[in-house]
């Protein structure tokens, strides 16, 4: 039995849901976002309009499933149009810049060439200063995907610690050869 399933969502206040069908629609001051429920779970409003009650139709092994990641994302959904989410990376290496033209993330980040990473529609990226980046978007999933692609370019090395890490990640540093 799903424990988090079972729980209902609660809509916060200055959202609004609205249920179309198999699609739920969740509306905030941060933005729209949408999602197409699976044909086994069944989503409701209740009476007084506060709460989402996610069901599964049947208890096969699919629909128990999709039962606890359906009210996860609508929750997910939620909590993005009222408050947003919000990824912080640092760039740590000698010479590693990054900036933003435009649309476009750039990075400098030990390569011969600049990597230019396209900013998806629908996030608020930041460069506060030359190492640092600020993901920000209702969307948890384009939120966490950017940020991750972005720090796939040059993942933080075992040696000296040099690359793009999330902010606070620790990095396990080995050592050398010589430290023997």
């Amino acid at each position: 039995m799903s424990r988090i399933g079972n729980k209902p969502v609660e809509v916060l206040s200055g959202v609004t849901v609205k249920l179309d069908g198999q699609t739920v629609s969740v509306e905030g001051p941060k933005g729209k976002l949408s999602y197409d429920v699976r044909p086994e779970i069944e989503v409701t409003l209740d009476d007084d309009g506060k709460n989402l009650l996610v069901n599964r139709k049947g208890d096969d092994r699919e629909s128990r499933a999709y039962h606890g990641l359906t009210r996860a994302l609508i929750n997910n959904m939620v909590i993005g149009v009222k408050d947003g989410y919000e990824k912080k990376l640092e760039v740590v290496g000698v010479g590693y810049v990054v900036s933003l033209q435009g649309d476009t993330l750039q990075m400098r980040v030990g390569f011969a060439n600049e990597i230019h990473k396209k900013v998806p529609q629908g996030l608020d990226v930041t460069c506060p200063d030359q190492t640092h980046v600020v993901v920000q978007g209702c969307d948890k999933q384009l939120v966490g995907q950017f940020a991750a692609e972005v720090r796939a370019v040059r993942k933080p090395e075992p040696y000296k610690g040099k690359g793009v890490r999330y902010q606070g990640e620790h990095v396990k540093i080995k050592p050398g050869k010589t430290a023997t």
